[in-house]
């Protein structure tokens, strides 16, 4: 249980500044509102007028966003899979941990494929093309 305790103090540190930082802004931050503050920021153009229930975004937004996430959970698979694929040995060259072996290998062979064909799939469907 001693090793768990840094951890708490330090999460309860974070936790504290947190509530702090958000309890003590509207009383040190400053008070001049004006309409460009509350108005919507968008890169410093003035922001054009959206119809009543919202506008219509091109799908290449969500095809992109998509994309980003396939790839994003495909490195957070790949990463601990190439850390411990290769066996483990120490100093000596005594073997710590025996590594993934071949199954596991032809496991993220077919999970990259899966993901490569998501990849061509967009790539055909022109979804990467920015016109």
């Amino acid at each position: 249980m001693d090793l768990y305790v840094p951890i708490l103090v330090l999460a309860v540190l974070a936790g504290g500044f947190a509530i702090f930082s958000v309890a003590i802004a509207p009383f040190t931050g400053p008070k001049r509102w004006n309409r460009a503050k509350l108005d919507a920021y968008e890169c410093g153009i003035e922001p054009t007028p959206q119809p009543v229930g919202g506008g219509r975004f091109p799908l290449k937004y969500m095809i992109t966003a998509m994309l980003f996430i396939v790839f994003d959970i495909e490195i957070i698979f790949l990463y601990p899979w190439a850390v411990s694929f290769a066996p483990q040995t120490n100093d000596a060259g005594q073997t710590l941990s025996p590594g993934l072996g071949l199954f596991a290998l032809v496991e993220m062979l077919l999970f990259i494929v899966t993901v490569l064909v998501a990849y061509a799939y967009v790539w055909r469907r022109k979804g990467l093309d920015w016109d």
